[in-house]
């Protein structure tokens, strides 16, 4: 292919989607205590979330190397890529994207590197890098590839459901849903994470509750696409689909897990809704 897509591993893609697509994916780290991960190298999301729930303290995230992206890059364009698109994890999150772009700069002359800001997270970058590297493989140039990502950004949304917000309040990642904190207790936190920042949605009382505020979300910007709901070992999925067949057919809906990258600071048995609203 003439362009090569590359993400980061916060994308919650599958390693056989990955493969498929030919997409490089640079992970993330995560550190419990005084030990460090590789993120889907080192642990699966179940493995993530078994860890996580005997550890003694949350577990926490560190961004890939410069060098780390400078070496998936190069190899691509050693390769016979006439391009490289990076499409990456939120930059209002981490520093992934600075690293990403450190990495491209460095690599002026060797070569073009796209470096985008998908302003998201799990399958809301996932469906992104997906469609880039579809796109690709179809024959789209660097333009036409870059021009589609960036549409695709303005029209992503991210909701999710959390059982606690412990980690985004301990990982520093809670943002805009600060005013949540006081109410820990008595909520099933709601967040939106749609401008790429943590923002407060809604306080549900119950999950059920909070279930159910995810599925209107999803009504209210019907029709969409590629709607996908992601969880993280949490034991209600079936239910929630049941909540969202009306709206979109079963076989449609997208259904995977939130690895440790995004997991360490979503928490345990969070459900999202994610998607694109329609152009």
């Amino acid at each position: 292919m003439a362009v090569r897509v590359v993400t980061d591993s916060a994308c919650d893609l599958t390693d056989e989607l990955a493969s498929e697509l030919g997409i490089e994916i640079v992970p993330l780290s995560v550190r419990f205590g005084d030990t460090e991960y590789v993120d889907r190298r080192d642990l699966t999301p179940a493995a993530f979330y078994a860890k996580m729930a005997e550890a003694s303290s949350l577990p926490q995230t560190a961004a890939p190397s410069p060098g780390a992206f400078e070496q998936a890059f190069r190899s691509l364009l050693e390769a016979g890529a006439d391009a490289v698109v990076s499409v990456n994890l939120s930059s209002s999150l981490s520093g992934t994207m600075q690293a990403a772009r450190t990495a491209a700069t460095a690599l002026e002359g060797a070569g073009e590197v796209r470096v985008l800001d998908s302003r998201s997270v799990s399958w809301g970058l996932g469906s992104q890098v997906v469609a880039a590297a579809r796109a690709a493989a179809e024959g789209a140039g660097v333009e036409e590839v870059t021009e589609l990502v960036q549409d695709m950004v303005a029209r992503t949304h991210v909701y999710c459901a959390l059982d606690t917000l412990e980690n985004l309040k301990k990982g520093g990642r809670v943002g805009g849903a600060q005013a949540l904190v006081g109410t820990l207790l008595s909520i099933k936190p709601v967040i939106d994470v749609s401008s790429g920042e943590v923002e407060e949605a809604g306080k549900p009382r119950t999950r059920t509750k909070a279930l159910r505020f995810l599925a209107d979300r999803v009504a209210r910007h019907a029709p969409v696409e590629n709607l996908a709901v992601m969880h993280g070992g949490a034991p209600d999925v079936e239910q929630f689909l049941d909540l969202l067949a009306p709206l979109c057919p079963r076989e449609r809906i997208h259904v995977g897990e939130i690895g440790a990258t995004i997991g360490a600071h979503a928490g345990p048995r969070v459900m999202g809704a994610i998607f694109q609203v329609r152009s």
